[in-house]
């Protein structure tokens, strides 16, 4: 069962390559919005799991609110996808026009000072269109992980199309990401990591909306091994065809204290400014699996539940070894 379900997901995701980008885009954002309205009629675990964390970030909101957030939020996660299936295609022209990031000149200086940039994500908009904005629109080449999927095939699918987007593409296992991220910075490179779940059951814990989450330690630590500037980033749709961004201040390196230490304060500045995008746009914040340690230790885990997380990833235990 588990190989025909494997099969299924590879089948289903080759599908969508090779037949969304074909489809006129009013088509497409129908097809888009149709899916993910039948999700949530149909109360999944990942709809739901999605509807508990949202109730973490509008603490007020009514059932009824609730239900309206999770249902642009589908909706949303479902325009990640359209889009994404459609990105190979896109010129620079159509980027361009398609992304609207504020606070740019953080990332410019940065890469034009030869220090190295990180820039730290949560699982908001379309990360990947961000991507694509960096590369295309920009010009800057960029490193970043991948969680490994299974079956292995779709997961070489996601390295092909990214790497077919200008991408520079790691395993998040294997042990080698981390010393590849920190030679890329330390040559003056960029490196984009989504970094608001961490997978490794080795993160930092974070206060987060008022609870205790697990975010990767890898960000702070690249930043403080190679001088790299560490740049939040958050993402939000609005009602136009444009997804818009920003790119917030340099994350400080604390004066004192052990690495430790710093990792932890470095972390939890990434978290506020993850929080203070997510409260923003909830509806836009993609995050179908368990994240607060009270949700992973009610399941009995460490990693969550819910839908697939094709997204790049922040190192893992890697890092861990470089302390």
């Amino acid at each position: 069962m588990s190989a025909l379900k494997d099969r299924l997901s590879d089948g289903l995701y080759g599908l969508g390559w090779a037949t969304v980008k074909k489809l006129p885009e009013p088509v497409a954002a129908g097809l888009g919005r149709r899916i993910a309205d039948l999700a949530w009629k149909r109360r999944g675990k990942s709809v739901l799991r999605l509807e508990s964390n949202l109730a973490r970030v509008v603490p007020d909101a009514t059932p009824e609110r609730l239900a309206e957030l999770s249902k642009a939020g589908m909706r949303s996660y479902m325009r990640y996808w359209m889009e994404s299936f459609r990105l190979p295609t896109w010129t620079r022209e159509r980027v361009e026009r398609s992304v609207d990031i504020k606070g740019r000149h953080h990332l410019e200086e940065g890469l034009a000072s030869g220090r190295g940039v990180i820039l730290a994500l949560p699982h908001l908009a379309n990360w990947d269109l961000a991507g694509v904005w960096v590369t295309r629109s920009l010009g800057v080449p960029f490193t970043t992980v991948a969680e490994r999927l299974k079956p292995e095939s779709l997961y070489d699918r996601f390295v092909a199309y990214r790497e077919s987007l200008g991408m520079e593409v790691l395993p998040h296992t294997g042990g080698s990401a981390f010393g590849t991220l920190a030679r890329r910075l330390r040559a003056g490179g960029l490196v984009c990591l989504v970094a608001d779940r961490d997978l490794s059951a080795s993160g930092i814990e974070v206060t987060f909306f008022g609870d205790t989450a697990r975010m990767p330690a890898g960000p702070a630590i690249l930043a403080q091994q190679t001088g790299a500037l560490l740049l939040p980033v958050t993402l939000w749709y609005d009602d136009s065809a444009v997804m818009r961004g920003r790119i917030h201040p340099p994350v400080d390196l604390p004066d004192t204290g052990t690495r430790t230490d710093k990792t932890a304060v470095m972390t939890q500045d990434l978290a506020d400014a993850f929080a203070a995008g997510i409260a923003d746009h909830p509806e836009d914040w993609h995050m179908l699996q368990r994240l607060w340690l009270a949700d992973l230790e009610e399941r009995g885990d460490a990693t969550g539940d819910g839908a697939p997380g094709p997204s790049p990833s922040s190192t893992g235990r890697e890092e861990e070894r470089q302390r």
